[in-house]
């Protein structure tokens, strides 16, 4: 039976990509969006594609969202949590409260929701499957990036405690911690970083790159690959696990 997969912001970027890759294999996709206008674009591009419109800052906007979305696929046996922002670029003492919680509503609350609401679904699943979007930001921590690495290590601890609380039921969850992906959101980041460290964009690419041994961005598509891996009976024996895609970086920069 073909794999019915629930992704979280998969309008667009790295969301749309494991959206992409689902549907080619045959699985029954439903992505959730808070860009409309994206969610329309992603359904021409994608065949097949279920799209909802979802805010993954309110709790009722995602409990209608999972429903909605389980009864248009017939059930659910993967859920992909990857709805994220990247938040404020600021030593701490001068972050912006605001933002700050913005991060823990979207990054952890927003998973949280999503997949206590999901549970109960994958549980009717014969194969469920959870994968929860961390970062290298999950494993290291970054200057001036509080909110963002708070977060990504948070969801790591999530993950796998929900490794351990649902093997029982034969569901599967791990978390993907990739490194800086190509596509325009790293450059915001690095524009951002260099602002607060008074660099230029270019310094900051070039420190990017100088922790990590292979002197590219990640390439969304296989961030993809790796999720399809995970989730497929070939990686039914992986759960708990943290899997970092990030062309071998070793620390922060």
């Amino acid at each position: 039976m073909a794999q019915r997969v629930l992704i979280t912001a998969g309008a667009s970027g790295i969301g749309k990509e494991v959206a992409t890759a689902y549907a080619k294999v045959g699985a029954k996709v439903c992505v959730c969006d808070i860009n409309e206008k994206a969610l329309e674009t992603a359904a021409k591009d994608i065949p097949g594609l279920n799209t909802i419109v979802c805010d993954v800052s309110n709790r009722d906007d995602i409990e209608r969202m999972v429903t909605s979305s389980v009864k248009a696929l017939g059930g659910m046996d993967v859920l992909v949590n990857n709805a994220g922002i990247a938040g404020p670029t600021a030593p701490v003492e001068t972050s912006d409260p605001d933002q700050w919680e913005a991060v823990m509503t979207v990054d952890v609350l927003g998973t949280f929701h999503v997949t206590r609401h999901s549970i109960p679904h994958l549980k009717k699943s014969n194969d469920g499957s959870i994968v929860v979007m961390s970062s290298l930001g999950g494993r290291f921590g970054y200057p001036n990036r509080s909110a963002y690495c708070t977060a990504k290590m948070g969801l790591i601890g999530f993950a796998k405690t929900l490794s351990r609380e649902l093997g029982q039921y034969n569901i599967r969850v791990n978390a993907i911690a990739p490194g800086a992906v190509a596509g325009e959101r790293i450059e915001r980041v690095l524009q951002g970083r260099a602002s607060a460290e008074h660099k230029t964009p270019e310094e900051e690419r070039a420190a990017a790159m100088s922790i990590q041994s292979l002197k590219r961005f990640v390439d969304p598509k296989d961030i993809a690959a790796l999720i399809l891996f995970i989730t497929s009976d070939a990686g039914k024996s992986i759960s708990g696990q943290v899997l970092p895609i990030d062309n071998d970086a070793q620390t922060s920069a």
